[in-house]
This record gives C-alpha cells, sequence and structure tokens, in this order.
C-alpha cells in the first residue's frame, strides 16, 4: 500500500500489517557437540528486521518461526566446528560465523539479519571441575616461578653484596655494627659481641 487512503475491497483483497522495525528472536537453549566431542548447551539471540515486506509475506509463512528454526540448525552445525577452548575465547568470531550464514539464508525471505549474540554457554559440571583445576594448577605454577625468580635476584644480589664487602673491611665493619645494632633494639635479648679483630689473633703466625 502507498501512504494515504487505500481501498480493500472486502472477499477480493486483504491486506496484513508488517513491522519493518528492528526485532529479537530469542534462539532457544540447545545441546550441543563441539568438534572435541564436548556437551554444552548455548543458548543466543538474533536481531533482524524486515527489508522486503513482499517477500516476508508470500515467500515464507511466518518469517519468525522460520528464523528461530534456521537459528537453532546453523547455532548447533558451526559450534560443531569449532573446539571447546575456541568457543570460549572465539565467541564473537562463533556469533558472527552464526550470523553470515542466518543472513544470507534469510536473504530471500526478504530479512536482514544485523546482530548474532551468544547469551550463555553451560559446561557439563565434571568439565567445570577440571577446569577449575587446571587454572588453580596454572596459578600454583605461575606462584612457584615469581618465587624462584625472586630467589635468584635475591642471591645474585647477596653475591654481589658478598664480593663488595670482601673488597672493603671497613663496609664488613659497618654492616656487622648495623646488624648489632637490629639485635640490641628487643630487651629480652642477651649476646656477646666479640670484634673481629679478637679473630685475627688466632690466625696471624
Amino acid at each position: 500500500m502507498t501512504p494515504g487512503i487505500n481501498i480493500v475491497i472486502p472477499i477480493l483483497q486483504s491486506y496484513q500489517k508488517v513491522d519493518i522495525r528492528i526485532k529479537t528472536v530469542d534462539v532457544p537453549d540447545q545441546d550441543c557437540i563441539t568438534k572435541d566431542n564436548v556437551s554444552v548447551r548455548v543458548d543466543a539471540v538474533a536481531y533482524y528486521s524486515v527489508y522486503d515486506v513482499k517477500k516476508a509475506i508470500l515467500d515464507i509463512e511466518d518469517f519468525y518461526f522460520a528464523v528461530t528454526q534456521l537459528g537453532q540448525t546453523t547455532m548447533r552445525n558451526v559450534i560443531g566446528e569449532v573446539t571447546l577452548d575456541e568457543l570460549l575465547a572465539g565467541r564473537d568470531k562463533v556469533s558472527d560465523k552464526i550470523r553470515k550464514i542466518l543472513d544470507e539464508a534469510t536473504d530471500k525471505w526478504g530479512l536482514d539479519v544485523q546482530r548474532v549474540e551468544l547469551k550463555k554457554i553451560d559446561l557439563p559440571e565434571n568439565m567445570k571441575r577440571m577446569m577449575a583445576r587446571e587454572a588453580e594448577a596454572e596459578r600454583e605454577k605461575r606462584g612457584i616461578i615469581i618465587k624462584a625468580q625472586g630467589e635468584v635476584i635475591a642471591a645474585e644480589n647477596l653475591a654481589k653484596a658478598a664480593v663488595l664487602l670482601a673488597k672493603s673491611p671497613g663496609a664488613m665493619q659497618l654492616r656487622n655494627l648495623q646488624t648489632i645494632n637490629d639485635i640490641s633494639s628487643d630487651p629480652s635479648q642477651k649476646f656477646i659481641f666479640f670484634p673481629m679483630e679478637f679473630g685475627n689473633i688466632f690466625t696471624k703466625k
């Protein structure tokens, strides 16, 4: 119909209103099998609009139902082509691939699929526990590596300090005095101090 007043002849003619605004269709939860044989439950949402009203009404009986059914089968097929890691890490890539397939398939119905989003990816409980253990092991490994690197740096610094102190007896004496000062700050402790020169008496020939 054109804008303005239109005449519809009863019995011979009929009309149907079509909303050409962007619509959302919820793709129900689907049990999908990834490429590495992991069962996941995924649901998605698609955003589309009608750009050719004649095709949407005359070439397909119920375009909304058709988009829903096509979205389910397309989502299962695409997820079956990727591994679980690829699905979790590349959710946007998977969504875009589903959108392209839907858009191409629904073009002959006068529909334009503009966006597809994977809303939720549910993993089996055993897989969740396994991934949690793997993440914990990875954190422990990083902690051990960082601790070992710190010990290496500390050992290198101690070695350098020992070389410098050995070259300067006065510096060693100052270090000893600093250590004594730190120990003497606690009144509950008692110690006996022998000067370094006292040990040299026994080393002299």
